[in-house]
């Protein structure tokens, strides 16, 4: 699966939402400093798909505020 998720760094709280039009925002607490927020990122996605951060890569966007995320789901 992929998603397309426009980042906000440095919030006051972490939160991933989907807006009425199927886009995805993420609100990250960690600043864009070394990884911390792609890091921030990938466990939060994790977290709200149910899945493990391994299964959870940025695909595109990894220095930019918009990045496509790849899922990998297991067919089980």
């Amino acid at each position: 699966m992929l998603i397309e998720v426009r980042v906000k760094p440095n919030a006051r709280a972490s939160l991933l939402t989907q807006s009425d039009d199927g886009r995805w925002v993420a609100q990250l607490k960690a600043a864009p400093i070394d990884g911390k927020a792609n890091a921030e990122l990938v466990a939060l996605v994790a977290e709200r798909f149910g899945c493990r951060r391994s299964a959870v890569s940025i695909a595109s966007g990894a220095s930019g505020r918009i990045k496509r995320i790849r899922i990998d789901v297991d067919p089980a």
